[in-house]
């Protein structure tokens, strides 16, 4: 089963399950913010609170192993509306078609008013969250046609 590891400058390095995941304040059925997701979700707010990020930290890396996807994006912007959704609307965890084991997702991310908040900032398969005081690993891609050519080998 897979695990969420949540690390950094942190006070309290965590690995959680679904069943942990499912025992925090849940975003039920995240269709309400963007018709195309489905399932629930658990705010980034309620992840923050168990990890106690330290004092300085301005950067959340959301990194995925399976593809070698990574962003580090300013925390300060999304801290009150991203979420992560891991639970199909069944129940069950999230299936990898979806973007499982874990989604990162940031409802209207334009909303953020930063360049390093995009849509690419929407990472899927995720498995770690990593809290820093600096920016961190980022391949995202930096142009249009890097966008695009991601996209095409999806």
């Amino acid at each position: 089963m897979s695990k969420l590891v949540i690390s950094g400058h942190v006070e309290h390095p965590v690995s959680m399950t679904f069943e942990q995941l499912a025992s925090l304040p849940q975003i039920a059925d995240v269709s309400r913010f963007d018709p195309k997701r489905t399932g629930d979700a658990v705010a980034l707010s309620a992840l923050v609170a168990l990890a106690q990020p330290k004092r300085g930290v301005k950067y959340l890396g959301l990194h995925s192993s399976s593809d070698d996807f990574h962003a580090s994006i300013p925390l300060e912007p999304i801290l009150d509306r991203a979420f992560l959704i891991y639970r199909q609307a069944d129940g069950s965890p999230l299936n990898a078609k979806v973007g499982g084991p874990f989604r990162f997702y940031i409802p209207n991310h334009k909303a953020c008013h930063t360049d390093e908040i995009d849509e690419c900032a929407n990472v899927k398969f995720v498995d770690r969250l990593e809290f820093t005081v600096e920016k961190g690993f980022d391949n995202r891609p930096h142009d249009e046609a890097e966008h695009a050519d991601l996209h095409a080998k999806q």
